[in-house]
């Protein structure tokens, strides 16, 4: 099992704020905004009416006519979930984001095939950028801390920052596993307020969001119930968040349609357990998967020839599965073993609260 720790973000105070770093050729830290184009299917056919979720921003140097962009290639089965994602060419792009983006996007109810869609990077510096950008960035940081520029930029001003900072004396949150879930996508509300001289916040109010009322609302009460140190302040900010809903697997097709050679090692029966490890990329949106692999044993116990049979949702639960099988030693024998087959689930565990760290058990069947 792995543990995925949800980290927990505090917009405070900071210190002085350094010069932007700047590379060789002009370069400066930025961030990177993926957005996505066009979904083309079946010979080009653009798919209106599509629910395609931007993938997580990510860090980047801003350089003179720099730009990244990545294809996926993918099918949508008939209740319009796309599957069979996998990337064009063997470049990997710089944001583990975008296929899981897709995977947990939606299209109207009907199977399409030959699908496309191309995701282009925007890099803007942080005295620029979107607000919302930075805030989801903040939540869900893919390449390190955002830095000081990105929070002043956040920041509506006022004197909340300053020395000495203030301190939190009851901090309330929301009851997060009663508010309302989406599949695969963490919501966040940003509660802007000030304070009075005793530490109570007033003009308790959204800054921005994710769009979830029923968060927003949560969490304007709960900043409204908080106490702070005393002194007036003006230009607080705080997040709260309510992570993923968990997005089950495709239907998993049973062992028998790929065959297997008898005498193959069984769940249990290695000699050196498989590392079992979930796709951090999915593990972050709650996405389960699956994989079918074939490999072989050599006498001494090493497993070779490993391939994916299939997998979904993408193509990254194959690439991970056979990490896993790889990972493993058989006991030695005469004759070792050829054409073996297992299937493998990666899900989530269920939990008990909507903030807690999860484990994801990794399952041969």
């Amino acid at each position: 099992m792995v543990a995925a720790a949800l980290a927990f973000l505090v917009l405070a105070a900071a210190p002085p704020i350094p010069p932007v770093p700047v590379a060789a050729g002009g370069a400066e830290r930025a961030l990177a905004a993926w957005t996505p184009g066009e979904v083309r299917c079946d010979g080009g056919v653009v798919i209106a009416d599509a629910q395609v979720r931007r993938p997580l921003g990510t860090l980047a140097w801003r350089a003179p006519n720099a730009r990244q962009e990545i294809t996926l290639r993918f099918e949508i089965d008939a209740s319009g979930r796309p599957i069979s994602i996998t990337r064009e060419g063997t470049r990997f792009p710089s944001n583990d984001d975008i296929a899981p983006s897709l995977a947990v996007s939606r299209f109207p109810a009907k199977a399409q095939s030959a699908c496309s869609v191309t995701y282009t990077a925007r890099i803007e510096p942080f005295a620029s950028a979107p607000v919302a950008d930075l805030v989801s960035y903040s939540v869900s940081p893919l390449s390190g801390r955002l830095p000081q520029q990105g929070w002043q930029r956040i920041r509506e001003g006022g004197n909340c920052a300053d020395a000495p900072r203030q301190q939190p004396l009851n901090r309330v949150f929301p009851d997060f596993a009663a508010l309302p879930a989406t599949p695969g996508v963490r919501e966040w509300t940003l509660i802007a307020y000030d304070t009075n001289a005793s530490g109570k916040p007033v003009n308790v109010r959204v800054q921005t969001g994710t769009g979830n009322k029923a968060l927003d609302n949560a969490g304007v009460d709960a900043m409204r119930k908080s106490r702070f140190t005393g002194g007036a302040r003006t230009g607080c900010t705080y997040p709260y968040w309510r992570s993923p809903e968990t997005v089950p697997a495709p239907l998993m097709p049973e062992k028998s349609a790929f065959g297997s050679a008898e005498g193959c090692p069984s769940a249990g029966e290695w000699a050196s357990a498989p590392v079992l490890r979930f796709p951090q990329a999915y593990s972050r949106r709650r996405i389960e998967g699956w994989a079918v692999v074939s490999y072989d044993i050599a006498p001494w116990g090493a497993v070779g020839n490993a391939k994916v049979l299939a997998a979904q949702p993408s193509d990254d639960f194959g690439r991970q599965a056979l990490q896993v099988i790889q990972s493993a030693r058989a006991a030695p024998s005469q004759e070792g073993r050829s054409g073996c087959v297992e299937r493998i689930r990666f899900a989530m565990e269920p939990r008990d609260t909507a903030g807690e760290a999860d484990a994801e058990p990794i399952t041969f069947q």
